[in-house]
């Protein structure tokens, strides 16, 4: 089983994320994966559509924290450059790939899509998620930047969303997703499927060459977003080497507030109110809520 599926029907293509055992969490090879078929993608006239999506029980759990525990590991030598730094980048260049894509990218999204996989979510042309669905970004509570996501997070929801979701680590059930910005539909649970398939078919009404041009022009605006690509990588490698970040890991391991957390007191109304509905929903497993 590769950790990272295609599969072709007509002129759509099917991404899946597919480690199950770790709820598909962003290893070196899925990352991999994801970014050849973005590359190959781009030079495919006959692709109208693809579809992300992640193989049962999740979207993607976020960074592979098995990959940095290993990195962390091997002891540096002098003058050398952190591996930790290449590999978060190369998590920011898939982002910027899928970004780039002329095709429609629509997001399928059936359980958890947290850290990397909001940003994930982040880069697409259309987000369908079952109402289990779970969205977060809680790198923060954790000790960590949620580094290459964070420019596509302020692209996808503006300044202001951004800052609430990346700042206090928050995540969100679909519906609260979905007023958010981040989600444009929510299916029924066991529905997706064929929520999928009716979106497709009026997505297939724009025009490919069309739908490319556009895409284009939209990309032009981006770019008056910096590339934060090596300076994000840098932060993150630090970050993740940091005292902080390693009580921040160990305590999620344990299932224990870490040390800076305090006691959380419950919501009041006002702070309700305030706040996007659905609220803080868990992280799930050890191993998930990173950028990769």
């Amino acid at each position: 089983m590769t950790p990272f599926h295609t599969q072709r029907q007509g002129d759509t293509e099917r991404w899946t994320l597919n480690d199950p055992a770790t709820r598909n969490a962003l290893s070196d090879a899925m990352v991999l994966g994801l970014f050849e078929a973005t590359l190959r993608a781009q030079q495919d006239d006959s692709l109208r559509i693809i579809v992300l999506t992640g193989a049962p029980g999740a979207f993607t759990a976020g960074g592979s924290l098995g990959n940095f525990a290993s990195a962390i590991g091997q002891p540096l030598k002098p003058g050398e450059d952190d591996p930790l730094i290449a590999m978060n980048r190369g998590f920011g260049d898939v982002l910027h790939a899928l970004c780039a894509l002329p095709q429609l990218l629509v997001c399928a999204v059936d359980g958890a899509a947290m850290g990397g996989g909001f940003g994930l979510v982040c880069c697409a042309d259309h987000v369908i998620a079952t109402e289990r669905s779970v969205f977060g970004t809680p790198e923060v509570t954790l000790g960590l930047p949620p580094a290459q996501i964070a420019p596509f997070v302020w692209m996808r929801l503006g300044e202001a969303k951004a800052r609430q979701c990346l700042l206090q680590g928050l995540s969100f059930k679909a519906e609260a997703a979905m007023q958010l910005g981040l989600v444009d539909e929510v299916a029924d649970d066991g529905e997706l499927e064929q929520g999928l398939q009716d979106r497709l078919a009026r997505l297939r009404r724009a025009a490919p060459g069309a739908v490319a041009s556009t895409k284009r022009l939209l990309q032009r605006l981006r770019g008056d977003v910096p590339d934060l690509r090596e300076e994000a990588a840098r932060a993150f490698a630090a970050a993740l080497r940091s005292p902080e970040a390693s009580a921040g890991l160990s305590a999620f391991a344990k299932k224990q507030p870490a040390p800076w957390a305090g006691n959380v007191p419950p919501r009041s109304t006002a702070a309700r109110v305030a706040a996007p509905q659905g609220g803080e929903s868990g992280l799930g497993r050890p191993g998930a809520g990173v950028d990769s």
